[in-house]
């Protein structure tokens, strides 16, 4: 699985459009979606904010492991 396909299904997951998570980034809804097509890559300043949004670690929300792992806070 791409990077970029776990972020739909990180938003998908806790039913979220791509304007609301756009909000979250402080983005428009257009750029979230170049970023979740795969078309551009997002910088990691925004992975650590859906991080803690998700209360998912960056690991899963990469891809490098399927099994979220809940942040420390």
């Amino acid at each position: 699985m791409h990077f970029y396909q776990r972020l739909m299904d990180m938003r998908e997951d806790h039913d979220k459009t791509q304007s609301e998570i756009a909000a979250v980034l402080n983005v428009t809804q257009q750029q979230y979606s170049r970023w979740e097509s795969g078309m551009y890559q997002k910088p990691i300043e925004s992975y650590k904010i859906l991080a803690v949004y998700y209360n998912a670690s960056l690991d899963c929300l990469t891809g490098l492991v399927d099994t979220p792992r809940k942040l420390n806070q």
